[in-house]
Parts: C-alpha cells; structure tokens; sequence
C-alpha cells in the first residue's frame, strides 16, 4: 500500500479485508490483554498505525471523513484494536510539533508507535546539561505493550507546579525510548482489556533536549489535519470507536432477535412487538448519533481546509457530538443486551464484549457528561468551561 497517499479508499478496503482476522482474534486479544505480534504486524505493515502522520515522514496525512470510517470499521470487529489505532494514530500527529530529527528518530522506524499518558504528581523532569532526568509514573498508556517510544508529559523542576492542570495543556514531553522506562502491569479491567492500558515509570532518565517539545507548541508543517486540536481528534476518534462497537453489538442482536424462542411460546423474539419497538428505537438512536458526528466532523474538517484553524463554535460541536455519540452507543448497545436476555451474559457472546467496551468507553474521559456542560454554557451565551 501507499502510505503517502491520503486517499482513504484503498485502507478503507484493507481494513474490510483484515476484519474477519480481527474479528477471529478478539477472544484472545481479550484474555491477552493485547494485540498479538502477528496482527500488530499486519495492521503496522499496512500502515494503520501512519494514518495520521506527515507524508513528509512517509505517513497517510489522512483526512479526517475518511480517517473516522476506518477507526468506525475496526470498532465493529475489535474495540481494543480500533482504540490502539486511534490513540496511537492522534498523538503521532504530534510529529509536527516535535523537532524534526526527532521525528525521524521515531517514525523512520516503519512499524513505530508512540505511546503516551498522563502523569501523576510524582513526574518530574529536572534540567541538566544538555537535556533533563525524568522520573515519575504516567499511567493509561493505551498501546504501550506494542509501542516502540513513550511519551511522558512532566513539570519541569523550579518552573511548574506538580499536578497543575496546565501541566497537560502547556507541559514539557519528553520522548523516551521503551526500553528506558519499565511497565506497570495495572490493566485488570472488564472493558477494553485488549488496549493493554499499562502504567509506566521512568527512574531519572536523561533524556536530550532534541527529544523534548513543548505541548502547545506551533505545528511546523501545514496540512489541514494538524489544525485540529488533538482532544477533538481523540474525541471523534473514540466516538466512532463506541458507535462501531454498538453496531456490531445490536445486529447480533437483531440476529438473535431471528433465531431464540420466547421461553413461554414458540414465537421469536423478532416477532414480538416489544422487540420490534426496541430494535426501531435503538436505530433511531445509532443512526441519529452518527449522522450528528458526522456533520460535525466535517464541519470542523471543512473549517481547517478553508481558513486553517477553527471558531469556537466548531469546535463545541464536535465536542457535543462526540459525547453524544459515545453516549448514544452505550444506550444502543444496553438496548441489545436486554433483548439478548440470558445468552448476553456469556462470554461466548458477541453482545456481552462490546457491552463491557463500550461502558468502559463512557468513563473515560471522552465519554464524560460534564461535556453537555460545556456546550450547554455556550448555547446559552456564556463563555464555555471545558476541554474542546
């Protein structure tokens, strides 16, 4: 494959053709608590984890329509690996903001990934002779197992304040190779178990100043999808995550619905009005979120082709469709659980993993409902509070 090209067609159909692999591995990327070496390498041979990064690094520089089918296409196989994809893809975006050489340090690897994610209060990152030491712990570091490099967002010894919140939006990352810092196996979860979301802690590593960037820094490159605000991106990506999730979760429901007898009758379940009801409503539903996500993210889209950056109003939108996309699919996929009745309750069910996914999706901090919060204040004219 090309992975220069931005053209999303020609991944999109990869992606169709590796799914029923995926779909095959789920069982064990669950129990595994990981991608497995020999898919990790398939989907990073064809490029799924350079979708986002500059072509100037041999990456797709993807638009963003095109980017969210794929992420929307693997979530219906494999949250986990639809996830891995998406966190590992949005913080790569970060290649334009780091300097070059150590962007080519990182990504002239073919089969690199980057993983990253937040600190606690114990990160610090101490000024010495031509860099820092860095120690601390970071913790949900989605993809870590698979990843080559970590990223470790730190305060800065004698200038930041440990656990200041502007830490993480105007903090030092510094880049560490993975072998430098040792994993904290931390990830005993029911839902999303296959992003393998260990902590990590580095013990005063020196770490160069070539290797450091400044979160807000300015993006060295142009190109549309390096507009937009990474949190949006995690946000629309992880939205199309959890609405692939209850897709795939409702039609084994409705296949279901086709097949199981009600225990007290020789009818189907889809011959019942309760269930015809549930299944119409939880379309509605499914199909609703998506097609706001959508308008949303192109609107945004549209907005950093044309002017190179995006109003404020923009940006409240795809924030306020990605939550209610996220929430969304968790009543749908709620809607598919109840009408599964007792066969939803085994693992063996393709209900019951995307129930767990997608609700460990909404505690995560995309999925929160604080963000009705903040859209709401700026639909009411005041000035929005919030992460968008």
């Amino acid at each position: 494959m090309n992975t220069k090209s931005s053209d999303a067609s020609n991944y999109l159909a990869a992606a169709s053709e590796l799914a029923p692999s995926v779909s095959a591995a789920a069982g064990g990327i669950d129990r595994q608590r990981q991608i497995p070496q020999d898919l990790f390498d398939e989907l990073a041979g064809r490029g799924f984890f350079r979708l986002l990064v500059p072509r100037s690094l041999d990456g797709a520089q993807m638009e963003l329509p095109g980017y969210l089918r794929i992420i929307r296409t693997f979530g219906e196989v494999d949250a986990s690996v639809a996830w891995c994809i998406n966190q590992n893809n949005v913080f790569a975006t970060n290649a334009v903001r780091m300097t070059e050489e150590a962007a080519r340090e990182i990504w002239n690897d073919p089969r690199a990934v980057l993983a990253n994610g937040p600190p606690d209060r114990s990160a610090i990152a101490v000024p010495v002779q031509g860099g820092y030491r860095l120690s601390g712990r970071w913790n949900f570091s989605s993809g870590i197992r698979h990843a080559s490099w970590v990223a470790a967002v730190a305060p800065v010894a004698g200038r930041d304040t440990p656990g200041d919140p502007e830490v993480l939006r105007r903090g030092l990352v510094l880049l560490v190779p993975k072998q430098e810092i040792e994993l904290l196996d931390v990830w005993q979860v029911n839902g999303l178990r296959g992003t393998g979301s260990f902590s990590f802690t580095a013990r005063d590593v020196f770490v160069p100043e070539r290797r450091t960037y400044r979160v807000d820094a300015p993006a060295r490159e142009d190109g549309a999808v390096y507009v937009l605000p990474t949190v949006l991106l995690f946000a629309a990506g992880f939205a199309n995550v959890a609405l692939g999730a209850s897709r795939a979760a409702l039609d084994a429901a409705i296949a279901l619905a086709g097949t199981k007898t009600h225990a007290h009758g020789t009818s189907t379940l889809g011959e019942m009005d309760t269930t015809r009801r549930a299944v119409g409503s939880a379309e509605a539903e499914w199909r609703s979120a998506l097609a706001f996500l959508r308008e949303a993210a192109d609107a945004v889209w549209n907005g950093a082709q044309a002017k190179a950056k995006l109003t404020v109003e923009e940006r409240i939108h795809l924030r306020l469709a990605a939550t209610h996309a996220i929430r969304s699919a968790a009543a749908v996929v709620d809607a598919a659980y109840e009408l599964g009745g007792s066969n939803s309750i085994f693992e063996s069910n393709p209900i019951q993993r995307r129930y767990q996914d997608v609700h460990a999706i909404t505690q995560q901090i995309q999925g929160r409902a604080t963000h009705y919060d903040t859209a709401g204040g700026f639909f009411l004219g005041q000035e929005p509070r919030g992460i968008f």
